[in-house]
């Protein structure tokens, strides 16, 4: 009938389908056929976003203009130092951050408040500008004024605070130094710092806080989490008496650095012309024993092979970077003067420590120093020199360097046998 399907046949197309795919039974059956299932790739895990806390775990290490080019920047300037940051392999290195300092700014704000980049110094604007430098592999940072006026006497961002911010965020811009310039009468430089930092958070743009305060500002920068970093200090200068000062100055409130939170001794002079390259090395040095921000101000676009070796040396970089993110200290003074000292930083695992031999003197001094010294216990401790890259054995009490006038040796001291114990980051 028709419109009505018979039970039988059904079944038996059903099994003659079945025999057919299988080979059937009998002498002249077809071969069976294995069916291959290729399973689906697992999914791709989604990067958890970056948010605040994120950021700056350990010291930012980066470039900036001010240093070398003061006011004098453009647009091709930023993006050659970005090829030679790749070129140079200080990419690899670890520096991230390309920071363009004041100056980079119309002389007036748009007529809705906006701030616009100088259309003569920077033709194609700040979001090409960040989208070429991301494309290298790097991170853009940009400079403003808590002010009414930058240093540079351009738009300062009191008042504009919030709508700057967002203005960042559309540039995509990942890192903001924020200067202390020309406050408007009356203002708090707390309410101020703090008026930029909640702007920020609000963007939802991960954006590192990069406060130039002049000088320590006080516990609640740390404990408010109002920043990532924090200038202790009046500007740098490219002299020897320049960097011991404020090297000084910022081992003061040394116990308030740690991941996320960092003191800043201002950028770094290293090939600049103004000192020599053992007096760079002894810079370097001090800066990554300090954890503190690694931000190079030189022209990397011409830099001479030592201060390509200076500012790349990986063993000095690892001391900054180690996650635990201790700031070094000075341990003690040898032979009762303030010219040859004793640093360490206690590095993560292991118990070892960091040890930099500074001589601040005029003449070529040998210092020493003792485990003992160091709170380590008693007994021999491997010596490994981070400059030279080189193992220089066991010592059972302590060491002791010849070190040039105004010059350093590094060295990671791990005692054979300890009874500390592991130092890990803190969660």
């Amino acid at each position: 009938m028709r419109g009505q399907t018979n039970p039988v046949l059904g079944s038996l197309v059903v099994l003659i389908v079945l025999a057919a795919l299988t080979g059937g039974c009998g002498t002249h059956s077809r071969p069976a056929t294995t069916l291959i299932v290729t399973p689906p790739p697992p999914p791709t895990a989604t990067p958890k976003p970056l948010t605040w806390d994120d950021l700056a775990l350990t010291p930012p290490m980066g470039w900036n203009s001010y240093n070398h080019f003061n006011c004098n920047i453009s647009e091709s300037l930023i993006r050659e130092t970005a090829d030679a940051m790749v070129a140079s392999g200080m990419r690899d290195a670890g520096y991230q951050y390309l920071n363009i300092d004041d100056c980079w700014m119309a002389a007036e704000r748009n007529a809705d408040g906006s701030l616009p980049p100088d259309p003569k110094k920077f033709p194609s604007g700040m979001k090409a500008l960040a989208d070429y430098v991301h494309a290298k592999g790097l991170k853009l940072g940009i400079y403003l004024d808590r002010g009414t006026e930058t240093c540079g006497h351009f738009p300062g961002s009191y008042g504009y605070e919030i709508q700057d911010a967002n203005t960042l965020a559309s540039w995509e811009i990942d890192y903001l130094k924020y200067d202390n310039c020309n406050p408007a009468p009356g203002s708090s430089l707390v309410t101020d710092y703090i008026n930029m930092s909640n702007a920020l958070k609000a963007t939802g743009r991960p954006i590192v806080f990069s406060m130039c305060s002049w000088g320590f500002p006080g516990s609640w920068v740390s404990s408010q989490k109002i920043a990532h970093l924090w200038r202790t200090t009046s500007d740098i200068k490219d002299t020897w008496d320049s960097i011991m000062s404020i090297m000084d100055a910022n081992s003061v409130p040394a116990t308030f650095a740690g991941p996320g939170h960092w003191n800043d001794p201002d950028m770094l002079e290293v090939g600049n012309g103004g000192m020599t390259d053992t007096e760079y090395r002894a810079h370097f040095t001090m800066w990554a024993l300090m954890a503190a921000p690694l931000i190079a101000g030189n022209d990397l676009r011409n830099m001479s092979q030592a201060t390509i070796d200076i500012l790349s040396a990986p063993e000095v970089i690892a001391i900054n970077q180690d996650p635990l993110g201790r700031q070094g200290m000075l341990v003690g003074n040898i032979q009762g003067t303030k010219k040859p000292e004793v640093w360490s930083k206690i590095l993560s695992g292991n118990n070892v420590q960091a040890v930099a031999l500074l001589n601040r003197s005029d003449q070529t001094a040998d210092i020493s120093v003792r485990w003992a010294d160091l709170g380590l216990p008693d007994g021999p401790a491997t010596v490994r020199d981070l400059w030279l890259r080189s193992d220089l054995g066991v010592f059972p009490s302590g060491y002791t360097a010849s070190v040039p006038s105004h010059g350093v040796v590094l060295i990671r001291v791990a005692p054979v046998k300890s009874n500390l114990p592991t130092v890990t980051p803190a969660p």
